[in-house]
């Protein structure tokens, strides 16, 4: 167990730093058993549970336990595969769950009660903070000086827990590292769950293959010493980050943090020196690391955790010169539209936040957008550069940069005719002839 239980954490707010909205003030959590908690749950009532490394996972084996506490409940969360794996609506015949990214997990849930929202990361904030859930589960943490803090995703927890509305049951984690820069917990939950075991919450460290490793060194080409970047997940990402330890005073502003990120930073070349806003902090809304990586980051006094409302705010965004937002995609179209979650006619992943930042690029001097992906899908039998995406997730004016293992196509300021001609350059050889020709692959 990792330092002192809830009697002995500190709950004052101290250098509290990353909600956006006016707290509302609450007396301290009340302590409570995890065996109560089904019983808070009522027939019609909206329930958020946090997502991503944010689950409070424990949780859910009394609530299965106890499982027709759930009926009639509706569940709201945004998870994030593979760590967030239960589907809700198996909890009886009338429980109903909301996603705004989709799992394979729940692949086998009812249709008529599992319901995809399509919705970008940061208007998930708003909807919340206007359709207020009756109550939320999330989980809580103590970081390296005892301070209780919530743990460790922040994207939606000012949303639920300053509303005024919404009753906050936090699940503490023993074990889990937490960034002093993660929202603190003071004054924003009401009841606080202690009798459960801890765990940390790992990610899979990617694969990184020949083609990853070639579309990885082609966008570390694009990338100038003072950028601040932004980075999804996958193997693509995490190649790209592997190229840039040459670099030097990158920053860092995104939606999440990772092994690969926290590597930049402890070799120096991230160190956020030339961010003309929030200079040496470098602003996440989650972690997904490996246990070491997170155990080292529970150490930093530079990294922060904020809510989608900033990480993705365009707005706040505007204020960093020379953003650098990168993102993969499934497919992209000789238009330079990008589907990002949409495959083999059925929804596979969600639109995320990776628009967000694409079109946050605008407002930022010497921001640019870059989309990289394989050529190929399939062993090489079909074409990721292709005549139409099947879904459009992202404009052709959201993007600025196409980056495959073949090379970098620039659509900046290009008609449709060049847009198609430098696509098609970078697309598998045994496709470019077809889609010179307008022909469907």
């Amino acid at each position: 167990m990792r330092g002192p239980r809830a009697s002995g954490m500190l709950l004052s707010p101290d250098s509290e730093k990353t909600t956006s909205m006016t707290l509302t003030p609450r007396r301290a959590p009340r302590p409570l058993a995890a065996a109560q908690v089904p019983g808070l749950l009522r027939p019609g009532m909206n329930v958020y549970v946090a997502g991503s490394s944010g689950e409070p996972s424990t949780l859910f084996e009394v609530l299965k336990a106890q499982s027709p506490a759930a009926a009639g409940v509706h569940f709201i969360q945004f998870p994030i595969p593979p760590l967030n794996a239960t589907d809700f609506t198996a909890l009886t015949p009338t429980t109903r769950q909301s996603v705004f990214f989709r799992s394979p997990a729940l692949r086998d849930a009812e249709p008529a009660r599992l319901h995809f929202v399509p919705m970008h990361m940061r208007r998930v904030v708003d909807r919340l903070v206007a359709e207020p859930p009756d109550l939320a589960l999330l989980q809580v943490a103590a970081d390296a000086d005892g301070v209780l803090r919530i743990a460790a995703n922040a994207d939606f927890a000012g949303a639920v827990c300053d509303n005024g509305h919404t009753r906050v049951v936090a699940a503490l984690n023993p074990d889990l590292p937490v960034p002093r820069g993660a929202p603190s917990a003071a004054g924003r939950i009401d009841d606080l769950v202690e009798d459960l075991p801890g765990f940390v919450p790992e990610f899979p460290a990617p694969k990184i293959d020949d083609v990853a490793a070639r579309i990885g060194a082609h966008v570390a080409g694009l990338i100038r010493d003072g950028d601040c970047l932004q980075t999804g997940i996958g193997a693509i990402p995490a190649a790209v980050l592997g190229g840039l330890s040459d670099k030097r005073d990158l920053g860092f502003h995104g939606g999440l943090i990772d092994d690969g990120v926290l590597a930049l930073i402890e070799c120096g070349a991230m160190t956020g020196q030339a961010k003309t806003f929030e200079a040496r902090r470098h602003v996440a809304g989650m972690v997904l690391a490996s246990a070491a990586a997170q155990a080292r980051l529970a150490e930093r006094d530079d990294v922060d955790l904020r809510g989608a409302d900033h990480t993705h705010e365009a707005g706040i965004i505007a204020r960093i010169d020379n953003f650098v937002s990168i993102n993969s995609a499934v497919e992209v179209d000789v238009m330079g539209q990008i589907n990002g979650e949409f495959a083999g006619g059925r929804q596979i992943s969600g639109t995320g936040g990776s628009v967000d930042f694409m079109r946050a690029v605008r407002g930022s001097r010497g921001g640019r957008s870059i989309v990289a992906l394989p050529a190929t899908a399939r062993g090489g039998s079909v074409s990721r550069i292709v005549e139409r995406v099947e879904m459009v997730t992202a404009l052709r004016t959201d993007v600025d940069l196409v980056v495959t293992e073949h090379g970098v196509a620039d659509l900046r300021d290009r008609s449709l005719g060049e847009r198609r001609e430098r696509l098609a350059a970078i697309a598998a050889p045994e496709f470019r002839d077809a889609l010179l020709k307008g022909e469907e692959l």
